[in-house]
């Protein structure tokens, strides 16, 4: 069903028409004087407070006319002021500040018009326009008070986000000196042990011996460290994408891996956290194939959404679902960038054989 959504200002805006069409009809009531068509003006001057927050004008413009129709008619109390009262207040509350003056001076204009030279007329006039003077004061005193907290807001979202930035330098800080200690003291020691390990099988196969297995898984070793400590150090000198899920396809395709990638649904610009947290997820699966799956095919899906970009890596390896893999360093910073963005991630073997990463992230998210 279609329609303009009821919300808690609707009913309250309802409320407060309802209350004042309520006071000004039993006064008129009391009175005795009222015909039908005075309280149709009072019905149509209080009915029209209700839509005060959407047309502050408008309001003021109905229930000036009709308010003073009604008094000119039927000459009430002051009591029948208090539609044009809270019109010249929600006026003056969003900055109309001479149209709220010129409604109440089209209802007092009315109210005097009804005795002119009456003492008790004038005396009831002058204590209108006190009334409307003070809901002039009062909604520009209420409109102040929402800029200063509109203002205040906007403070304390400009005070965050100077802390955010400067808890993100400072990571970004440590991250560089952490791969400065690494670089300064793993580097060195693991390039002299694929150096010595290097030397000695050379040294080993020139003198025609048979190579010792324990040297050989030393020098592969080290090899191996010596790449997953480059990789490490790229990682912790910038948290920032170098590319795309495409490049990362690309890339797996050249190193042999039978990689290839489809997009689904509407593919859109996305927020930094979001974009850096699909990379990252893309780059550690299609890493974890090429380390375990060996010659299997692998699929990359982006599937985005209207509210969330759904991720799939999936490959056909010979993963046991018996003994599925222990999840390592990679997989738990995936599940924890995901998590921190409100998603959700499933990594396991699947049934017809393989490894599948499934992460959903939500669009929405704030960078």
């Amino acid at each position: 069903m279609s329609g303009i959504p009821v919300t808690r200002r609707h009913l309250a805006d309802a409320a407060l028409a309802v209350v004042v069409g309520a006071l000004v009809l039993t006064s008129a009531a009391l009175d005795g004087d009222a015909a039908g068509l005075d309280y149709l003006l009072i019905a149509l001057s209080c009915a029209a407070l209700g839509f005060y927050r959407a047309a502050p004008r408008a309001v003021l413009a109905v229930t000036a006319l009709t308010g003073a129709a009604y008094t000119l008619h039927a000459e009430p109390g002051t009591l029948a002021a208090l539609p044009v009262i809270g019109a010249v207040h929600t006026a003056a509350r969003v900055g109309h500040r001479a149209v709220a003056a010129a409604g109440g001076g089209v209802y007092l204009a009315a109210y005097v018009a009804t005795g002119p030279g009456s003492r008790e007329v004038l005396e009831k006039a002058a204590l209108l326009a006190g009334w409307f003077l003070c809901a002039v004061i009062t909604g520009l005193a209420d409109r102040n008070w929402q800029a200063y907290l509109r203002q205040t807001e906007q403070r304390a979202l400009e005070a965050e986000r100077t802390r955010e930035e400067a808890a993100l330098r400072r990571a970004g800080e440590e991250r560089l000196r952490i791969a400065r200690e690494l670089h300064d003291s793993l580097t060195h020691s693991i390039s002299i042990v694929k150096l010595q390990a290097g030397v000695a099988v050379h040294l080993a196969r020139k003198r025609g011996e048979e190579v010792p297995p324990a040297l050989l898984a030393i020098q592969e070793a080290s090899g191996e460290a010596m790449r997953e400590l480059r990789s490490t150090l790229e990682v912790l000198r910038t948290d920032e994408p170098t590319g795309t899920p495409a490049l990362l396809v690309e890339r797996a395709r050249a190193a042999g891996l039978a990689a290839e990638l489809t997009v689904s649904g509407q593919e859109r610009p996305l927020p930094a956290t979001v974009d850096r947290a699909v990379y990252r997820i893309v780059q550690e699966a299609l890493t974890n194939a090429a380390r375990h799956a060996g010659q299997a095919k692998v699929s990359v899906t982006l599937d985005y959404g209207d509210e969330e970009l759904e991720i799939r890596v999936e490959d056909d390896g010979n993963t046991d679902l018996e003994h599925p893999p222990v999840p390592g360093i990679g997989l738990t910073g995936m599940r924890e960038r995901v998590t921190a963005l409100g998603g959700t991630l499933h990594t396991g073997p699947r049934g017809e054989g393989g490894f599948a990463v499934r992460a959903r992230l939500p669009l929405g998210v704030a960078a």
